[in-house]
């Protein structure tokens, strides 16, 4: 069984976990409608996505 020859050090444990933080999600305002949208969405309160009629809106 491999047991790690010394204790890892706060620093080097810091490195390690440096890319597991969350980042905030993005939000994009539509060109269209002015609503704030995820990007590669399909904007729903219109269904439009890159300029194409995606999905019906019900009224």
């Amino acid at each position: 069984m491999a047991v790690p020859k010394r204790k890892t050090s706060p620093m080097k444990r810091g490195f390690r976990r440096s890319h597991d933080a969350l980042s905030p999600a993005s939000y994009i305002e539509d060109k269209d409608s002015g609503e704030l949208r995820r990007p590669h969405h399909v904007d729903l309160k219109t269904g439009m996505y890159r300029g194409r009629q995606i999905l019906d809106v019900k009224k």
